[in-house]
């Protein structure tokens, strides 16, 4: 793998430091840390060096952004980080529940390093709602009672945007697909509830979206 395959994602950069701070104090000690929808890479590349005994297992559907993970892990190798699975959310089964495909999931260490939380950034807004559900189906199957989920983003409260960005970036992610948009949190809260996850905290970052931590019950 060179390195001309690596992509590249401008808002990593301006929100990986302020998004770990927070990684840091929700996800479980000595887990394994499933990111759903990793993108180019760069995020696993930088949190997983600093997530202490943690492993971080990236996943994407799309080809071309798992060629970007694996060039990045080549750029940059991490011990703690996974190679990436391909991972489509709206599937009935995960290849983590079934560890048959790819092979090397085999040799996880699951019982050391129990999946017990899941990581998905910047993504239920540009893709449709049914990708918001099988987020939510996954984790109810997968994690474990007491295990995390971590969403962040932009997100509608109680029916508004937070900020006049926010519904002009609205406005331009539904021209491009009328399935797309910014989420209102109580529907995603409410999508949470009923796949038995807890909403726990929500935290104001910068340029206006928030984290938002789920724990299953």
């Amino acid at each position: 793998m060179t390195d001309d395959a690596r992509q590249y994602a401008p808002a990593t950069k301006r929100n990986r430091e302020a998004i770990l701070e927070v990684l840091q104090q929700v996800l479980p000690d000595n887990c394994t840390v499933l990111e759903i929808a990793s993108g180019t890479g760069e995020h696993g590349v930088f949190f997983a060096p600093r997530m202490g005994n943690r492993k971080w297992l990236p996943s994407e559907p799309n080809p071309l952004l798992l060629a970007s993970i694996e060039a990045w892990q080549t750029y940059q190798p991490v011990d703690n980080l996974y190679p990436p699975l391909e991972l489509d959310v709206c599937d009935s089964v995960w290849p983590v529940e079934t560890r048959v495909s790819p092979t090397w999931l085999q040799s996880f260490d699951f019982e050391t390093f129990p999946l017990t939380a899941m990581v998905n950034i910047n993504m239920i807004h540009i893709a449709p709602w049914l990708t918001c559900l099988g987020i939510m189906a996954g984790a109810s199957r997968i994690l474990p009672s007491g295990g995390i989920l971590y969403m962040y983003g932009p997100f509608k409260q109680d029916g508004k945007h937070t900020a006049p960005s926010n519904a002009a970036f609205d406005a331009t992610l539904r021209s491009q697909n009328p399935q797309w948009g910014v989420r209102d949190l109580n529907d995603v809260v409410e999508v949470a509830r009923a796949r038995d996850l807890s909403l726990l905290t929500t935290y104001q970052m910068p340029a206006n979206n928030l984290s938002v931590v789920f724990q299953r019950q």
